[in-house]
């Protein structure tokens, strides 16, 4: 499976939500699976979207035929678009599937990782990180990508913002330190993204 990223800047908020409704028209594309997004709760006006196909050759005959067509009506309602594109490795809890209907925030980790350490970086995802996300009360699903350069993303999709504040003063630093992530991520980016129903196709 194949895992898309979009982070922008609206600058157009009525314009942007009524082009984002457009993209139901991805429902009758070969390999797509579902799509979903919303606003950052931290940077006012920064819009997320998430996307996934079943293989990036789908993905690329969606982008030559159809992508275009469905882009035009958000034309001109946003600047500073970052699109990045994740391979699949594993669940963050188990049986991912890509639906927004049942939770209420994402939370996305952006992580550059070193080099000589990627493979440990994996190992305490699987081991360290998976198993206490998905002890957490609230947590509904999550996945784990990686894209060339070492870049990996953490995807995971909570009931509420509560829910995970709660995650996040309760367990992070102590997962941390018995993670080593300080030793394998050069560059970490993150944000909690408020999900727009709408905007679910």
């Amino acid at each position: 499976m194949l895992v898309k990223w979009i982070r922008c800047t609206v600058t157009d908020r009525r314009g942007f939500e009524r082009g984002q409704r457009k993209w139901a028209g991805l429902l009758g594309e070969p390999g797509f699976r579902g799509q979903g997004g919303g606003w950052s709760r931290a940077r006012p006006g920064v819009a997320h979207v998430f996307a996934f196909w079943e293989s990036r050759a789908f993905y690329d005959s969606f982008m030559a035929r159809s992508h275009d067509r469905l882009a035009a009506a958000q034309s001109g309602t946003f600047r500073d678009a970052q699109a990045k594109l994740f391979d699949y490795r594993f669940d963050v809890k188990t049986g991912f599937e890509p639906r927004f209907t049942d939770a209420d925030v994402v939370r996305i980790a952006h992580c550059k990782v070193h080099e000589e350490r990627v493979e440990h970086f994996a190992l305490m995802q699987e081991k360290v990180w998976n198993p206490a996300m998905a002890g957490s009360p609230g947590m509904v699903r999550g996945v784990f990508g990686d894209a060339p350069g070492n870049e990996f993303l953490v995807l995971s999709m909570w009931q509420s913002a509560a829910e995970h504040g709660k995650y996040r003063i309760e367990r992070v630093e102590r997962l941390s330190l018995r993670a080593q992530t300080a030793a394998d991520v050069a560059a970490l980016a993150g944000d909690v993204v408020d999900l727009e129903p709408g905007w679910t196709v």
